[in-house]
């Protein structure tokens, strides 16, 4: 495992992602417990020592998970971080102490507050609400060794933040080489190094995308790297950008852990021949990329009528990539694109600004038309 310091601190370059543990009969806030100690255990073993929750993921059961999980290993084993989100429209001081409890630890050694974006950004500079204040106590006390912010914030609003305040210890932002460009990563990426903020990396895969690809991008990749799987170039593309430190991975089975720990034994960053081979697999898979929703599931508890979003967009992926109705059967009845309300409650909980509404909007029109073309092949077949 390559480590990397930071400050007084050697940090394994993998970090562990906790948003994405396996999880009980599909339920995606009931984590198998078994089967999760044993990718944290892989983890361990191999040598990766940062673990990044937060309050609201699994809707909580992530950070009790991880306090149950890691109690079996010594405190100074393991680097902990979690976060505070305003979109839990909670006291920061309740949140901070149920996450210590949830956590089974007296401190964190790293502490950010969670998806700064329009939405969040004047809640988190409100110095009535003194959200800052209150983090900056907690650290002095030792509560708190390093504290820091996730962003998916546009370039302008992160520069307006850092402004605001610039003496955070780190960064947890998107990043990708398809967000590079897609989403402004490289500028946000340049602004944090420009302030001397480390970067963490959140979505290196973009939920899972990046791991596949489609047939014809992934094709390119293995055509000048056989022996590599698609998922390290993502990785590797990253070794690239030195100040990222640490990448997280939101690994949910332990043959992923396996593949992602061999990619990062060593320092392996992109040549400029790989480096022109992946941009020429990216512009390919954009083509027919579909919606690059990352599944992180903020949006779900907007929903008023309890749509499973992120399920609705991968089907509609595959229907709009690949022509195929993707295991349509784990759409619940009414619980289908057509059942969407468009009232928009959704849209200012996703980090990647999808038009949800428009999409499942989109998503029945294709279905209709894939409906009118069975009635008229039926018909024909009568006649």
């Amino acid at each position: 495992m390559q480590y990397k310091q930071f400050k007084k601190e050697r940090i394994s370059r993998l970090g562990m992602g906790c948003l994405r543990f396996p999880t009980i009969d599909g339920n995606p806030n009931q984590i198998d417990r078994q089967e999760a100690q044993k990718i944290i255990d892989t983890a361990m073993k191999a040598g990766i020592n940062y673990y990044d929750t937060a309050y609201i993921y699994q809707e909580g059961d992530s950070e009790t998970f991880l306090g149950e999980a890691l109690a079996k290993y010594p405190r100074d084993s393991y680097y902990l971080a979690t976060k505070f989100y305003e979109m839990s429209k909670e006291p920061i001081e309740n949140v901070f102490e149920t996450q210590l409890k949830r956590c089974n630890t007296e401190y964190f050694d790293f502490y950010l507050l969670h998806g700064l974006d329009d939405e969040y950004i004047d809640d988190y500079m409100d110095e009535e609400k003194g959200y800052l204040d209150y983090l900056l106590k907690q650290k002095k006390a030792g509560r708190i060794r390093y504290l820091g912010f996730s962003s998916h914030a546009e370039p302008k609003l992160l520069q307006r933040f850092l402004e605001w305040y610039d003496a955070f210890d780190m960064a947890l932002i998107q990043l990708n080489y398809l967000d590079w460009k897609v989403m402004q990563a490289k500028e946000q990426y340049e602004i944090l190094t420009e302030h001397g903020i480390p970067v963490w990396v959140m979505e290196p895969m973009k939920g899972g995308i990046l791991s596949a690809l489609n047939e014809e991008a992934a094709a390119i990749l293995k055509a000048e790297c056989p022996d590599r799987s698609v998922s390290s170039w993502g990785f590797r593309f990253l070794m690239s950008l030195p100040n990222v430190q640490t990448v997280l991975s939101g690994m949910s089975t332990i043959e992923q852990v396996q593949d992602n720990v061999q990619t990062f034994r060593e320092e392996q960053p992109l040549s400029e021949r790989e480096l022109d081979v992946l941009r020429k697999a990216a512009a390919v898979y954009i083509k027919t990329m579909g919606v690059a929703c990352s599944h992180c599931r903020y949006c779900c508890s907007s929903c008023p009528i309890g749509l499973d979003i992120p399920l609705l967009i991968a089907h509609y992926n595959e229907q709009k990539i690949s022509g195929t109705r993707w295991r349509l059967t784990d759409i619940p009845k009414g619980k289908g694109p057509e059942a969407c309300l468009q009232c928009g409650s959704c849209l200012n909980y996703c980090p990647q600004k999808i038009d949800i509404p428009g999409v499942l909007r989109a998503f029945e029109e294709l279905l209709e038309q894939e409906r009118e073309k069975e009635r008229m092949q039926k018909e024909e077949e009568q006649v």
